[in-house]
């Protein structure tokens, strides 16, 4: 088909190259990190993401995952606000980001892979230890560092995109959300199924991967920029302290997202995919997912044109409305969980309350 490009070898940049090599396209990775992989904890891959991987010919994630204990949302005393079962919610495969990464990298170039009508998949190549400084498109190429050449490129270099910020200098880029960000994995045998528990300006989230580990996450509001320890839930129902102390690493970062209205994802050869073009809050837990969707529908619509540049719009065309409502919905999500305001947080968890018990009286 032609010669692709794709600058970070994330969740999201791995997936594309897939996708291409699945459609023929010669591809080369480029990874600024001296070694291909992913850091990190865990990640919710919902079935609409599944759904891609298997299209792709990625093997090894589960279809569902079945919550066997109690599962929900609590607040810092232990109290249920509502359950799982009670909100009907589908539930996400929970995975280690790095497990998932490599996952997908195990197709890269794998023998006896074929397209179908029996047309031979492409190749890919990976780069470590490549920075990317500049990018430059005609009518006919795109050029990286004046050096590398390719039909297209796919930007898949994170919310602080190089790419992005060549194509769209204007653009406002990434805000801070108001709060920071703890992460864990923890080897503890629990009798619980997790859930999130909420209580005034901070959060604190578990589930069971499937490697039978605990991925846990919280967040607290604070400046950005500060270091700071989740000594907070400390006094917080069991088993969250467990959990923490039960961390052998645990990572903070400040959240982040993309400012919206969001730029247009293709710009003649050059298309945006995952954090690099919509970047969201975690409080939906679809931001791997979505740069998932970005690779499936880059992939079914190459499929459907030999015009690269009406691919490409079609593909802007699908995939910048659908995401711009989950940025602009995860960050009220998120507004909405860091609330320190007493009022708003009493009347925010009875109406989750009151939510499930009607949806549980509908289903009856």
């Amino acid at each position: 088909m032609g010669t692709a490009i794709v600058v970070g070898a994330g969740i999201g940049g791995v997936s594309a190259a897939v996708a291409l090599q699945r459609r023929g396209w010669q591809v080369t990775v480029l990874e600024r990190a001296s070694e291909l992989g992913e850091v990190g904890a865990g990640i919710s891959v919902w079935p609409s993401a599944v759904a891609v991987l298997e299209e792709l010919g990625v093997k090894g994630v589960e279809k569902s995952s079945v919550q066997s204990k109690p599962a929900g949302m609590r607040r810092p005393d232990g109290r249920w606000v509502v359950s799982a079962p009670q909100l009907g919610m589908e539930l996400p495969v929970m995975i280690h980001r790095a497990q998932l990464h490599d996952l997908i990298t195990a197709e890269f170039n794998r023998a006896g892979h074929t397209k179908p009508f029996g047309m031979e998949v492409g190749t890919v190549t990976v780069r470590t230890g490549y920075v990317v400084r500049d990018v430059v498109q005609d009518e006919s190429c795109v050029t990286v560092n004046g050096e590398l050449r390719a039909d297209l490129l796919v930007a898949a270099d994170g919310i602080r995109s190089v790419v992005r910020g060549t194509l769209y200098p204007q653009y406002a880029g990434p805000r801070y959300s108001g709060f920071t960000a703890y992460r864990g994995i923890a080897d503890v045998d629990l009798d619980d199924g997790g859930g999130e528990t909420w209580g005034r300006g901070q959060l604190f989230g578990f589930v069971r991967l499937i490697d039978g580990r605990f991925y846990w996450y919280g967040t607290a509001n604070q400046p950005a920029g500060t270091k700071s320890e989740p000594t907070v839930f400390e006094s917080w129902h069991d088993p969250i302290p467990r959990l923490i102390a039960a961390s052998e690493t645990i990572l903070q970062n400040d959240i982040l997202d993309l400012t919206t209205p969001l730029m247009p994802f293709a710009q003649g050869r050059i298309v945006l995919l995952g954090d690099a073009a919509h970047a969201m809050t975690p409080n939906l837990g679809r931001g791997a997912c979505s740069a998932i969707e970005d690779a499936g529908a880059l992939y079914r619509h190459l499929g459907s044109t030999n015009d690269l540049p009406a691919a490409l719009i079609a593909y802007d065309a699908e995939r910048r409305p659908a995401t711009t409502k989950l940025v602009q919905r995860s960050r009220s999500l998120g507004r909405l969980a860091q609330t320190e305001n007493p009022l708003l947080s009493t009347l925010r968890d009875g109406a989750f309350a009151l939510g499930g018990t009607l949806l549980k009286l509908r289903r009856r």
